[in-house]
């Protein structure tokens, strides 16, 4: 097939063939990246492209009244594993949550934001990113409040093993360790958890109680799509104890691999119990993040939960397992070359395929929403772009050599207004990166605010734009969770790790980025003193308090509907949450705070920040 014959197929298939990338640089894609995306899309070269859906009049997402009379809401943004607390068990969890609500609800605090809550991997703990999930269907049952179950409270045998002076040795060891020790946190508390639903076995479930009733009505509400991730984890769970190199079902024996297999369903009814055991953990998980939703409306926060939607799942999760037709296995989403990522991400996630997702009326999409969306007043879409392209990287290729992949934006900004309105909750859109041209004023079109980053809001010349010029439908924020904190902004420490890491792709480019960053610094506090929040005095050499306090300060006066305060800027903490680019060599997801919960309540610093956007928002 010539170019001209590939590059004709691709059109016909929404698949580019060059795209611009963030520098405008035009970037041609190699014809074996061409032939291996069309091999995932399934495409036969003799059939007809998609025809295009009829539009209705482009629904718009929820808006809560509030913020439609004008509020401008502000609050934290809270990684939840980060948490240290004086009564965890060595990682934030859902009881740390509610003092967070408690926290900064007192302090005017409209919204909360939770990193993503999707389940994870019980058999192996280490995978912790929350946005490589094994589901994003079910909950992180890590985060559940062990001594807050319900069966807790009645079961004397996990309370003489959690009351042992070895077992609180264990946990004040977890407590105190620098990192998340998810290990040794699954350990902890899958032992103490196994005997809360051996209890729940022999005293609700085989009498018959309400609360019997009540998770049995919960497993019903679940339906199929909960059954099979229960199911999953039953599977996993089985294969990985015969041989621990087995982590995914793609690894699992062949008949397994299939949910509907004959094979599936014998195990089902022969493991039942050890099913609803996964199932068990789900429930205490829901129940726990409903009295989290419940307490930010006892306590009047205009937006309440704000939670956060992963891309994708990981292709060995029980997500991709239960939905195998709707994803291209064979591919992975990433990112092209951007001015923080040199070398191209590759996320290791598969994505959703657009003939499969269209032909199922969306249906993947939206069960996804709704999961998000039901204890939540908003809900943040990780790489919103999804919506439209994303970067399909061939299976083994460098990011280099993806290209984009077209998805149909009406009719998902459809599926997502419908959902939006009919769980009551906001919408906000992730679209930093490459934006493709026009597709902010879709989402804005479509009542989806757009995610806004101090670091990135700058006029032609680099010169950081003034707060009043931020959009109104909009999140404001210093930074996020993938970028460096402003403290490890201004010294560099992100810089520092891409250097010790090799992920510039040459010293000239490593010279280039930190001459940038002393440009930047000048820059920042130049708009800062123009803004009146710093003086001319502290901006030689801010203190890294004057530096934060000026900035919070900064971006609390823009027109933005929210504002969100990372807990790692309002602590002064350098080290960021994640470093795109590494999976062991840097600790992601796993650093903690450096103030317990309890600390933080009388801590002066946060004490004065929290009076502060109290009054500025209110301006």
């Amino acid at each position: 097939m010539t170019r001209a014959e590939l590059e004709h197929l691709c059109a016909r298939f929404g698949v580019a063939t060059s795209y611009r990338d963030v520098w405008g640089a035009e970037r041609q894609v190699p014809d074996e990246s061409l032939r291996a995306i069309l091999a995932q899309l399934g495409v036969d070269a003799a059939a007809p492209a998609p025809a295009a859906r009829p539009s209705g009049p482009p629904p718009r997402c929820f808006r809560p009244e509030s913020l439609e009379n004008g509020a401008r809401l502000w609050g934290p943004a809270v990684q939840l594993y980060a948490l240290r607390s004086e009564r965890n068990w060595g990682i934030g969890d859902l009881g740390d949550l509610l003092a967070v609500i408690d926290q900064w609800g007192a302090r005017g605090a409209g919204v909360i934001g939770v990193s993503p809550l999707h389940a994870l991997f019980p058999h192996d703990p280490e995978r912790a990113s929350p946005y490589s999930p094994s589901s994003r269907l079910a909950l992180n049952v890590l985060y559940i409040d062990v001594e807050a179950v319900d069966d807790y409270r009645t079961c004397e045998e996990a309370r003489s093993v959690v009351e042992s002076e070895a077992f609180l040795e264990r946990l004040a060891r977890l407590r105190s360790a620098p990192l998340v020790d998810y290990a040794g946190v699954a350990r902890a508390k899958f032992e103490v958890l196994e005997r809360l639903h051996a209890h729940f076995r022999e005293h609700h479930l085989r009498e018959g109680t309400q609360r019997a009733h009540d998770f049995r009505t919960f497993v019903e509400q679940g339906g199929e799509p909960l059954r099979l991730h229960a199911l999953c984890e039953a599977l996993q769970e089985r294969f990985h104890a015969l041989d621990a190199s087995v982590s995914g079902w793609p690894a699992w024996p062949e008949e397994y691999r299939d949910p509907r297999s004959d094979a599936v369903q014998r195990f089902y009814a022969e493991r039942i119990e050890r099913v609803e055991y996964f199932l068990y953990l789900q429930w205490q998980a829901e129940q726990q993040l409903a009295r989290a939703d419940e307490r930010c409306r006892s306590l009047g926060l205009a937006l309440g939960l704000y939670l956060d939607v992963a891309l994708s799942a990981d292709r060995g999760g029980s997500e991709t397992w239960a939905n195998q037709d709707g994803y291209a296995l064979g591919a992975s989403l990433g990112a092209p070359p951007d001015t923080y990522n040199l070398l191209g991400q590759d996320w290791g996630l598969p994505p959703l395929a657009p003939g499969p997702l269209r032909a199922s009326g969306y249906a993947l999409f939206a069960a996804v929403l709704r999961a998000a969306m039901r204890h939540a007043g908003a809900v943040r879409l990780d790489h919103a772009m999804a919506l439209t392209r994303l970067f399909w990287i061939p299976s083994g290729a460098n990011p280099r050599a993806g290209t984009y992949v077209r998805y149909e934006l009406e009719e998902m900004l459809a599926v997502l207004a419908r959902e939006s309105e009919r769980n009551r909750c906001m919408v906000i859109g992730e679209d930093l990166g490459t934006v493709p041209e026009g597709f902010r004023a879709s989402l804005g079109r479509a009542g989806v605010l757009s995610y806004r980053i101090l670091y990135f809001e700058r006029h032609a010349d680099g010169g950081f734009m003034d707060a009043h010029e931020y959009p109104r439908d909009a999140l404001a924020a210093l930074s996020s969770h993938d970028l460096p904190t402003l403290a490890g902004w201004w010294t560099g420490n992100d810089l520092a790790w891409r250097e010790r890491l090799a992920l510039f792709p040459g010293d000239e480019q490593r010279r280039a980025q930190i001459e940038q960053r002393a440009a930047d610094r000048s820059r920042l506090t130049h708009a800062l003193v123009q803004a009146g929040v710093l003086s001319a005095a502290d901006a030689a050499a801010p203190s890294p308090g004057a530096l934060a306090d000026a900035a919070h300060a900064f971006l609390a006066r823009s027109p933005a509907f929210v504002m969100m305060v990372q807990l790692e800027d309002a602590l002064g903490v350098v080290e960021q949450a994640n470093l795109p680019g590494t999976v062991d060599e840097h600790p992601n997801w796993r650093r903690k705070l450096p103030e317990t919960l309890e600390r933080m309540e009388r801590d002066p610093g946060i004490a004065a920040l929290g009076a502060m956007l109290a009054r500025e928002r209110k301006k």
